[in-house]
């Protein structure tokens, strides 16, 4: 039996029909990933699914206002499943710390260890109903396991930590709206539903507590998951089917990301052909009606009649695009440089000590675990926040467009032709002019939705509204915070292109490790060591990735050394110390071992030199970067092979 099924699913507001009909089906363990452009009813499934399923369950809801209900359908949950839903914006009881919020998730496994504790206190004693407390005894203990085990109370901090959420004596009432959503997720994470919602999850964390959370879902987490987001590595790494919402209609597809995007690339052929197919049987049929047959049989009027119903057939929607332009200006020969920077806010330094220098065409990615001063940074480029010490120095010709994570520019109360064209009918971009709805259809603005107010849109409609706004002004180099945050995967991907076609020169904030991957020639990781020591990578993402686990394999490896050769010198001493002991002599067997030693030891040197030179060479890294972590192990027990051989010789020759 499925965990969750829907049927018939309607839900408009006002014209716009966001769900039209939809069934769904969900299975016990599936893990699925919920995608669609901004605006197609994503958010509000996922509040009709938690809704509907909630009664008679904990499911954590914020969810009980009336706008979340479908307006006609049904949804059906198994019977004594536990739906959990983490919304875009958690709301917590005032008063409330950290530390409390996240202990709710534990109520259910608190009361099955309140019944096991009360079973096994009757079987103790030996009174009352022994076979009653017995079974209570055996289906609580059940229930203690499948929720995390006998030692449950670690989970608290340790699902705090992971996700970088506030202590937890610290009171939700002052946290900003990341942390807030990281004490939430932290919360649903130690509950263990068998369905956990989760819309948006990855908004506002830092990468390292995405990689946690991708660890959590896939070796921890045993229930079904709902993934609402545009985290392209989540879906790939997490999700076993993919959901398309689009026109009110979901379509359901195997596999994450990938082959979603595979699979909808073969389906949206298959429907141009059928278009294509249809097309020319009416070109064929229209011309035969206006031949105007002179005998009217039953079998022509039944070719009339398959004529008018393949007229009366709708071609496949064509699926809308996001089209983004940068108007470029010149760039000059000095464009930011960034010397001896320190940052410091509140008496804590952030940033120490950078020397940096951006180049034409350079696309840095600036990533570290939030509040590390990213954004402090940006806001040290644009002037807005003056370094306590070096230099910040920006072309004469440089000319920033800052889309900055708050969207500021818009005004709610104004429409969103408003916010872009202060109600001008056309816009001048370079040398042309366009009509201002030709504009905001390039940003997926239908002409009847652009008179409506930003206030009452998503937030991946305000970021595009926001970006509409943005690239009307020239400028030369972007500076985007978040970018990614709430916009749909197809507004992201024109992103990407213009970044790439455009060959624009930019630093990035952003937590998306496939945006990073693909439009970033550089990474810039601030405070990598916890001092505010900013560290330059370049290349991709994933070159960043690779190069700095060989690095800290690299770090382990000689740390390693360093400990054990700290104990040689210790039992050195200790030994020099000790008054010696009469030689023993050798056995037969140790001479043997002794004539040997020679041999093995120049064979673990000759490894040894192999393994250094390899690590020596350039073309290993740039050809072969996936194996450096494993050569460099292998490098440092080649190493420690001949000091073991070695410290073996000189015992036995002691000795003979």
């Amino acid at each position: 039996m499925p965990l969750l099924v829907a049927r018939g699913l309607q839900k408009s507001f006002g014209p716009r029909v966001l769900l039209d009909g939809v069934d769904l089906s969900l299975e016990e363990g599936r893990r699925v990933g919920l995608v669609g452009v901004n605006g197609s009813g994503k958010s509000t499934l996922a509040r009709i699914l938690a809704t509907g399923a909630s009664s008679g369950t904990d499911a954590s809801t914020e969810l009980r206002r009336r706008d979340e209900d479908a307006d006609s359908g049904e949804v059906i949950l198994r019977n004594g499943a536990v739906v959990a839903y983490l919304a875009q914006e958690p709301r917590f009881a005032p008063g409330r710390t950290a530390g409390e919020v996240v202990r709710e998730g534990l109520a259910a496994w608190e009361a099955a260890r309140r019944r096991h504790d009360e079973a096994t206190l009757v079987l103790t004693e030996g009174r009352g109903d022994l076979d009653a407390a017995l079974a209570m005894q055996a289906e609580a203990a059940t229930v203690v396991e499948h929720l995390g085990g006998w030692d449950a109370d670690h989970v608290v901090p340790a699902a705090l930590r992971a996700l970088g959420a506030p202590e937890p004596d610290r009171v939700v009432d002052g946290m900003s709206g990341g942390e807030r959503r990281r004490v939430a997720l932290a919360r649903l994470l130690v509950q263990a539903p068998d369905l956990a919602i989760l819309d948006e999850p990855t908004n506002h964390l830092d990468t390292d507590a995405i990689e946690q959370l991708e660890n959590w879902l896939l070796t921890r987490f045993r229930g079904a998951v709902l993934l609402v987001t545009h985290d392209r590595y989540l879906l790939d790494r997490v999700t076993d089917e993919t959901w398309e919402l689009d026109a009110g209609k979901v379509h359901v597809y195997d596999g994450g990301w990938s082959a979603y995007l595979e699979a909808k690339a073969e389906r949206m052929l298959l429907a141009e052909r059928q278009e294509s197919n249809r097309q020319n049987f009416l070109r064929k049929e229209l011309d035969w009606l206006r031949r105007s047959p002179s005998a009217r049989s039953t079998k022509q009027k039944a070719r009339i009649g398959r004529a008018h119903e393949a007229l009366a057939e709708e071609g496949p929607r064509r699926e809308r695009t996001a089209s983004l332009a940068l108007q470029q200006t010149r760039l000059g020969k000095t464009i930011l440089e960034l010397k001896k920077v320190d940052l410091t806010i509140g008496g804590r330094t952030l940033v120490r000590q950078l020397d940096f220098v951006l180049q034409k065409g350079d696309r840095v990615g600036i990533v570290g675990p939030n509040g590390a001063g990213k954004t402090t940074l940006l806001r040290a480029v644009t002037g807005e926040l003056a370094p306590s010490s070096g230099q910040v120095v920006v072309g004469p010709s440089t000319r920033f467009a800052y889309f900055d994570q708050t969207r500021s520019g818009l005004v709610d109360e104004l429409s969103i032709l408003e916010n872009v064209a202060d109600k001008k009918e056309k816009l001048t971009i370079g040398d042309r002019t366009m009509d201002v709805r030709t504009y905001l259809s390039r940003f997926l603005f239908a002409p009847d939705r652009i008179r409506e107010k930003v206030g009452n849109l998503s937030g991946g409609e305000r970021a595009r509204v926001r970006l509409a706004q943005l690239l009307l002004e020239p400028a030369n180099v972007l500076l985007l915070d978040e970018p990614t945050n709430d916009l749909d995967v197809a507004t992201l991907g024109a992103l990407e292109e213009m970044l790439l076609e455009s060959d624009a020169t930019a630093l990035v904030v952003s937590h998306d490790r496939y945006f990073l991957d693909r439009v970033c020639t550089a990474i810039l990781e601030i405070d990598p060591k916890g001092d505010g020591t900013p560290i330059r990578w370049e290349g991709s993402y994933d070159t960043y990735r690779r190069l700095k686990q060989a690095r800290e394999v690299e770090q382990a490896g000689r740390e390693k050394a360093m400990r054990e050769a700290s104990k040689e010198k210790s039992a050195a001493e200790t030994k020099a110390s000790t008054p010696p002991k009469p030689k023993a002599g050798l056995s037969s067997k140790e001479k043997r071992e002794l004539e040997g030693l020679m041999d093995a030891i120049e064979a673990a040197e000759t490894r040894t030199a192999e393994l250094d030179a390899l690590l020596a060479d350039p073309t290993t890294y740039a050809q072969r970067s996936a194996e450096v972590p494993k050569l460099t192990a292998d490098r440092d027990a080649a190493h420690a092979e001949v000091e073991r051989l070695m410290a073996r010789w000189e015992e036995l020759e002691a000795r003979k």
